[in-house]
């Protein structure tokens, strides 16, 4: 068996994301990721160096946002709040770590993000909280589509997405 050989291990889909949003560059392999993630010096594991995974596996940051505006589903949306809602769902699911810094985006008065309903009600009297579908968050749905534009530009751009496509998906909704 060669010390080269590759072995194949399973993980679940958000750490996958975690993964490959954290590539610095086209072809980083998963090991390289993880060394540098883990702090691990290359020598401290294996004397060979990494094997290189092809391009085509890495995921490009904001794949999914642009899948999203280009399909038809979002296509037949007729109402900001569920572009709205679709958008922080897509979001979470391209990368649930970032987005839990969701919680820090904040009104004068009001709380935008929760993991419980609860907490948005009591945050005022008309939120109208919904969950975000596939992930464990709330958000308040009524303001208006301006206020979800901005919460969804700052979401994004704390999430380190690139500017041209926050003003692409904000413009959407």
């Amino acid at each position: 068996m060669s010390k080269n050989r590759m072995k194949t291990i399973e993980v679940d889909e958000a750490l996958y994301h975690y993964i490959a949003s954290n590539t610095r560059h086209i072809g980083e392999s998963a090991s390289e990721i993880l060394r540098r993630l883990l702090q691990l010096d290359a020598s401290t594991l294996v004397s060979d160096p990494p094997v290189v995974a092809p391009a085509a596996a890495v995921i490009k940051k904001g794949q999914g946002l642009e899948q999203m505006l280009k399909g038809e589903e979002f296509k037949s949306l007729e109402s900001a709040i569920d572009r709205f809602m679709l958008i922080l769902s897509v979001l979470y699911q391209e990368n649930p770590t970032d987005f839990a810094l969701a919680s820090d985006i904040k009104g004068r008065k009001r709380i935008y993000f929760a993991d419980d309903e609860a907490a948005l009600l009591a945050s005022g009297n008309t939120t109208k909280p919904k969950a975000i579908e596939g992930s464990p968050y709330w958000v308040i749905t009524n303001t208006n589509t301006g206020r979800k534009r901005n919460i969804v530009a700052q979401l994004m751009a704390a999430m380190a997405y690139p500017h041209g496509l926050i003003e692409r998906v904000c413009q959407s909704i």
